[in-house]
């Protein structure tokens, strides 16, 4: 997104982060009913489908017979003439005919879902929530102002289109079915309507339901800044600089989280050292989440920030594929190749946590190193957070791009202190060995 995207999302998410009651309304009603990707991708290959059209004959058939079946009817009632009982019973049971010369057809139309009524009801409810609001902020009234046009507001065509659906799927009751369409081939009026429906809105219905999606993601991320009253929206620049105040992870307790102030401005890549558990793979994620987290509009878990909001890759805890009968370090080395085509195309942030594991010592040195003077050659901006101190030597190599940065240890009446806090250079302490005696494995 660019920065005039992001910001009208922050304005957006500002907006609605004070509007509690319509946060809550639109999160009713989208948890009504059981909305799946399975029925939206249906819904959206349906009103891609090859037009139909109802045959001129067809239409009159629909009209006439039916009021022939009523004429007969009347002069049943009205006249002792037996002729019109014979006439009301022989139309009753053409326009059955012709009611089941088409089922095929009310099928092809039917969405596989019973629930795709009452969906598309709740889709119309939404919609009516924002066309019947008055908003400030220019996303919002932008989305406001593409669910109408000349031709009528969104919520109530697709209010037409879920009562059109439920219509049709009456059919499936064999008596209900039998009645309404021998007396006046109800199922065909209907099915007439929805290839009107269609005709007129089929273009739209994408647009319609983008404009859900996107209510639903700004409305997401203002329940996120409602809960998080301490977060703060970042400023945002073009000129690639990444700084933090007090930088968290935002699914850390507040109480007890521990944050942090980096930046990357002289030095655009950190290599990162410290020993197991002192806080190095959630520091990553912390910057990873947050740059996320700043490209969508949402507030951050900082308390200042100042970023040029990037692509983010990352290489972190990869899995062996038995199925696809790959390694953990070929799986590894696939995904450091697509960071390095991707960064190949744009200025990238990315984060690298402990990786080639899944080789031996001298070859993990070699190749890390060999990763960190490939990827800064394309001009990323990020870290790597690694084990082998030996590596923090390539900092000597690259002074204006690369820094040293750790998190420490302390042993305190015998006990292993973490304190979280980010130190500029190399990890001097350990923890393993003390670790293991302690708990008499070694």
């Amino acid at each position: 997104s660019s920065n005039k995207e992001i910001k009208l999302n922050q304005e957006a998410i500002q907006e609605l982060t004070e509007d509690l009651e319509f946060r809550q309304n639109i999160l009713a009603y989208a948890k009504t009913t059981e909305d799946t990707k399975e029925i939206y991708t249906k819904l959206i290959e349906w009103s891609k489908a090859e037009e139909q059209k109802t045959p001129l004959l067809l239409t009159i058939v629909s009209f006439l017979f039916p009021a022939i079946y009523f004429i007969a009817l009347g002069g049943m009632v009205f006249t002792d003439n037996g002729i019109y009982s014979d006439i009301t019973l022989y139309m009753f049971l053409i326009n059955l005919g012709v009611f089941g010369s088409q089922i095929k057809k009310i099928k092809a139309e039917l969405i596989d879902s019973s629930k795709i009524n009452a969906i598309l009801k709740n889709y119309s409810l939404i919609i009516q929530q924002l066309e019947n609001k008055d908003f400030k902020a220019e996303k919002l009234n932008h989305l406001k102002n593409s669910l109408s046009d000349s031709e009528g507001l969104a919520s109530k065509k697709i209010k037409k289109l879920s009562d059109l659906f439920g219509q049709l799927e009456n059919f499936v009751n064999p008596i209900g079915a039998g009645i309404f369409n021998g007396v006046a081939l109800y199922h065909l009026h209907t099915l007439r309507a929805l290839y009107k429906w269609k005709k007129d809105n089929k273009t739209k219905i994408t647009a319609w339901l983008d404009v859900i999606g996107e209510i639903e993601k700004l409305n997401s991320f203002a329940n996120f800044a409602y809960n998080n009253t301490d977060f703060t929206y970042p400023n945002l620049n073009n000129d690639y600089k990444i700084e933090f105040n007090n930088l968290g992870h935002p699914l850390l307790d507040s109480r007890t989280r521990i944050n942090n102030t980096v930046d990357f401005n002289t030095q655009n890549f950190i290599i990162l050292t410290g020993s197991n558990m002192s806080g190095k793979s959630t520091f990553l994620r912390s910057l990873g989440i947050n740059m996320v987290l700043a490209g969508t509009g949402s507030p951050i878990c900082a308390f200042k920030a100042n970023v040029h909001p990037l692509n983010v890759l990352v290489s972190m805890r990869l899995s062996d594929s038995l199925n696809d009968n790959e390694s953990y370090f070929f799986a590894e080395v696939k995904r450091l190749k697509e960071i390095m085509d991707q960064a190949d195309k744009t200025i990238s942030f990315v984060l690298l946590d402990e990786i080639l594991r899944g080789t031996n010592s001298d070859d993990k040195r070699t190749g890390t190193v060999e990763v960190i003077k490939k990827i800064i050659g394309k001009n990323v901006i990020g870290a790597i957070a690694t084990h082998d101190l030996k590596v923090c030597d390539t900092t000597q190599e690259h002074p204006k791009t690369l820094i040293n940065k750790c998190f420490e240890v302390e042993i305190i009446n015998n006990e292993l202190v973490f304190d979280y806090k980010l130190r500029d250079g190399v990890c001097k302490n350990k923890s393993a060995t003390f670790l293991m005696q302690k708990m008499e494995v070694i």
